[in-house]
């Protein structure tokens, strides 16, 4: 099992075992295809400033993702409509600097593209615990669940990313 992220004089250290990475990639590669471009709108001068639909995602994984930022309908609409374009790009352009640094062995991140790396696994994490609907519970739950368990393999990936997840915040920090 890899060490996870510690700290370095340029960056952040990686290191993963081979399956670790074949684990990474397939789950954001499956996160990538979920926020590809979003619909755009049919009239050319919005779709060249990247305004985008008003309409919030019906998916739950993509309304985890892509929050309304506001109660009032309205509000939230126009905000989605002039952000979420933008939103996306970036968590593509994290989710690609994750596929492109992801290797076994030991590697070094820069602070950029460790930054990248902290939140494409954030996606990679809301996105399976959506789908898992896990609760503040989830450990418990893990603890008590049985290794036949077909959920098992996934809720045991969810506590790795979430381990992931503080290494690196903690190699940031």
């Amino acid at each position: 099992m890899s060490s996870g992220f510690k700290s370095s004089k340029g960056g952040v250290i990686a290191e993963f075992e081979p399956a670790e990475v074949s684990i990474l990639r397939s789950l954001v590669e499956q996160v990538l295809g979920l926020v590809e471009p979003g619909h755009t709108s049919d009239d050319p001068l919005e779709r060249a400033l990247g305004i985008g639909s008003a309409q919030a995602p019906s998916d739950p994984v993509l309304a985890r993702l892509f929050p309304s930022a506001y109660e009032d309908a309205d509000d939230a609409a126009d905000f989605r409509r002039y952000t979420e374009a933008t939103l996306r790009e970036g968590k593509r352009a994290d989710a690609q600097t994750m596929l492109d640094t992801a290797k076994p062995g030991r590697s070094e991140l820069t602070a950029e593209q460790a930054q990248a790396w902290l939140r494409s696994l954030n996606d990679v994490r809301l996105a399976l615990g959506t789908r898992l609907e896990v609760t503040e519970e989830v450990h418990d739950e893990i603890a008590m669940m049985s290794e036949d368990d077909p959920r098992y393999p996934a809720y045991v990936t969810y506590d790795w990313l979430t381990y992931l997840q503080d290494s690196l915040v903690r190699a940031l920090w």
